[in-house]
């Protein structure tokens, strides 16, 4: 992927994310709009950071054809982005959320069971959508600029 495609495929996965989770907190989270808006976009930023930097890197060790990633690659591909999305925002959801560590890991655990099928999902969607209607051959790693 070009570093072009790299930030559409990522703003697209934030923005579908985003909306699903307004959605779901809405329903699930009985707590103040703002700021569960506030923190959804806070957690959305990190996680564009994060998704753009991860993939690069996924890319680099896994290669840049997606279209030829099995289930197995995928699977660990989802998983690792949520383990890493735990680690740098764990601590804000507690602050903002002012709850202790087992209600904030509870919460968590269903956010990253969530978004574990949701990147799977759509990076999947993604890559044959891309192959597919686009006709976008994937580039060699070393190609990549």
């Amino acid at each position: 992927m070009s570093h072009k495609e790299r930030l559409v495929h990522m703003v697209l996965f934030e923005l579908v994310a985003l909306v699903l989770m307004a959605l779901l907190a809405t329903l699930i989270i009985d707590g103040e709009m703002e700021k569960m808006a506030g923190l959804a976009l806070m957690v959305s930023v990190i996680a564009m950071a994060w998704n753009y930097v991860y993939n690069y890197v996924y890319d680099r060790i896994f290669g840049a054809d997606r279209s030829k990633r099995t289930a197995t690659t995928r699977i660990l591909h989802g998983v690792g982005f949520e383990f890493g999305m735990i680690l740098v925002t764990f601590p804000l959801l507690m602050w903002v959320l002012d709850l202790g560590f087992w209600t904030v890991l509870a919460m968590d655990i269903g956010v990253v069971i969530f978004f574990v099928i949701y990147a799977i999902v759509f990076n999947w969607v993604y890559d044959l959508i891309r192959q597919k209607v686009f006709q976008i051959p994937a580039k060699p790693i070393e190609n990549i600029q």
